[in-house]
């Protein structure tokens, strides 16, 4: 009987089996790959701690690629932290351990901290109870503290600023729960993983500042306009804080540049009229620049000419001015004794005592070898100009604080302060100008066509509390800066811009906001079992397949060892 012989496959069956199998394989590599960021917990707006250097010298967050599993501050004692991101809700904040880690430059991959919604710029609600912002006090003396730390050091990692949420406040709630039974986030136990891909951070090549000038021109006689005394208002208007992309200043320095358009408004209608015009010149002054030693009001003084700065009678500078109960401060160089400052300190205080308010006088030398400018008045204090600051601070500031910090919040700010600001002031000037000195006469009285507009007051400080100001992230054509110069051609007979470059011993770098990607992460124990489970179905399925294409045999053959030649010798 003769015996069907079986014809083996030919070359074209083996390379369909090896074809099959490098396909499974890549398969395995791409699942193992891709387990470990398989589901995406949730997606985060984040605010990078601020990077700048001052003469070099290199102060903020140096970095801002993020990739590392998520901590809490219940992590074991004795912990690797360098590959960790803690998440520090500011209602836990240590801030003792934080010090001590910055201080002493600890390892740690990264810190990402929590603030309540009120630091927020979304919540515009003025109508917030004053239970509530009472309730937040201590966490606003927290994170005060806490930004005065993060802007003064130098931090090796990523520092980002984040807004409680429920997605959030769930991801560490799970963490915290895997810290406390002993089970922290690493490659071998899963968690949570924290990633931010951003370019790395650029300076910012000559960061541009602008002034805007507005002018009332006073009546006019037979002489020159523009040889009649002058009276400025100034303020700045940018910020500093340690999250560039959270600096509004609400208070500092928003409060001072809504009073001064309220101002401006308000002598607008009475110069409007040459019955009501004064003989003075009016100037108005948007500053930028003031964080870094008042560099723009320096530079807007350096472009006047002698004359011009020479017709300044007095500068009053408007800084700080919607935080205040009841007193407030007139900060000044020249001796209290001096004609002109003790003609501006009685003026201020007849009117304040009118309104109820309480004005104190402060006299601080400045120091010309010493590049440090505490107040903006100094600024012109140093060209022989007689100057003063109303501020609601007892004391300057020191560098880069109190500058629009992350606590300068809408819901910290008493519009009513500005309001009474706005009165003292503007009274106290069309005092002046129209020579009513030390009579009891109201020029801007409430319920008159001259009375202080409180919804134009609230409308600019809403705008102001929802604008970060950092200057070296303004363009000159940023819509804010435009915003300003239309409301000063509104209400002054001329505007002009200046735009200058910020001084360089100030240098910025950009990557001030991010989106935090935060994924849930499994462990190598199931990438082991996860891998196995493939291999055996891989196994099983090339065997199979080998099997009904080219027999038993050659599969026994594959795993059986191949015998050895022998070389036969001479």
């Amino acid at each position: 009987m003769a015996m069907a012989q079986v014809k083996p496959p030919g070359p074209g069956g083996g390379r369909q089996v090896l074809e099959s199998m490098y396909s499974m394989i890549a398969l395995v590599f791409i699942l193992v790959a891709c387990v470990e960021l398989c589901d995406a917990a949730t997606v985060v707006d984040v605010y990078r701690l601020i990077q700048y250097d001052i003469s070099g010298a290199p102060f903020g967050s140096r970095l801002a690629n993020l990739n590392h599993h998520a901590g809490s501050l219940h992590f074991a004692p004795g912990s690797d932290l360098s590959r960790t991101v803690l998440i520090i809700p500011l209602r836990e904040l240590n801030i003792s351990f934080v010090t001590e880690y910055i201080t002493q430059k600890q390892p740690l991959g990264g810190l990402l901290f929590l603030l309540p919604q009120i630091f927020s710029i979304e919540n515009r609600e003025r109508a917030t109870s004053n239970h509530q912002i009472d309730g937040e006090v201590p966490m606003k003396n927290y994170l005060a503290e806490l930004e005065k730390l993060l802007i003064h050091s130098k931090i090796p990692y990523p520092v980002y600023f984040a807004f409680e949420d429920d997605d959030i406040e769930a991801v560490l709630a799970d963490v915290k729960r895997n810290d406390v039974s002993g089970q922290p986030a690493t490659a071998t136990t899963g968690g949570y993983k924290l990633v931010v891909s951003v370019p790395e951070p650029k300076k910012r090549a000559s960061p541009t500042i602008t002034n805007i000038q507005g002018w009332l021109s006073g009546l006019k006689t037979d002489g020159d306009a523009n040889q009649l005394p002058t009276i400025a208002i100034v303020a700045s208007y940018d910020t500093f804080g340690a999250a560039p992309a959270l600096s509004v200043g609400s208070d500092s320095n928003g409060s001072g540049v809504v009073a001064l358009l309220e101002i401006a408004r308000l002598f607008s209608i009475l110069y409007s009229n040459p019955k009501t015009r004064g003989r003075y010149n009016l100037l108005f002054g948007l500053t930028s620049g003031g964080p870094y030693n008042y560099n723009g009001t320096h530079k807007w003084l350096r472009s006047f000419d002698q004359r011009q700065r020479e017709s300044i009678d007095y500068a009053i500078c408007l800084n700080s001015i919607g935080s205040w109960d009841n007193d407030l401060w007139i900060h000044v160089s020249k001796p209290p004794e001096n004609a002109y400052i003790k003609q501006i300190f009685e003026g201020f205080s007849s009117v304040a005592e009118e309104l109820g308010l309480n004005v104190g006088l402060k006299h601080k030398k400045i120091n010309i070898s010493n590049p440090r400018v505490a107040w903006e008045h100094e600024q012109f204090s140093r060209l022989r100009v007689t100057a003063a600051t109303l501020s609601e601070l007892p004391v300057a500031p020191e560098l880069l604080e109190s500058t629009g910090s992350l606590v300068d919040g809408r819901p910290f700010v008493n519009e009513t302060a500005i309001i009474r600001s706005v009165k003292l002031v503007a009274e106290s000037l069309a005092r002046h100008i129209y020579g009513h000195e030390g009579k009891n006469v109201q020029i801007f009285a409430d319920n008159s066509s001259l009375a202080v507009n409180p919804s134009y007051i609230k409308s600019w400080l809403d705008l102001l509390s929802q604008t970060p100001r950092v200057a070296p992230f303004l363009s000159k054509n940023d819509p804010f800066i435009l915003a300003l110069k239309k409301e000063l051609e509104d209400n002054t007979d001329e505007v002009n811009v200046q735009h200058e470059v910020l001084d360089g011993m100030f240098t910025f770098y950009d990557s001030t906001r991010a989106k935090l990607n935060v994924y849930q992460v499994a462990s190598v124990t199931f990438d082991l079992l996860l891998l196995l489970v493939l291999g055996s179905y891989l196994i099983v399925l090339f065997s199979f397949l080998v099997i009904t294409t080219r027999g038993l045999d050659d599969l026994i053959s594959l795993f059986r060892r191949p015998t050895s030649r022998k070389v036969k010798t001479a």
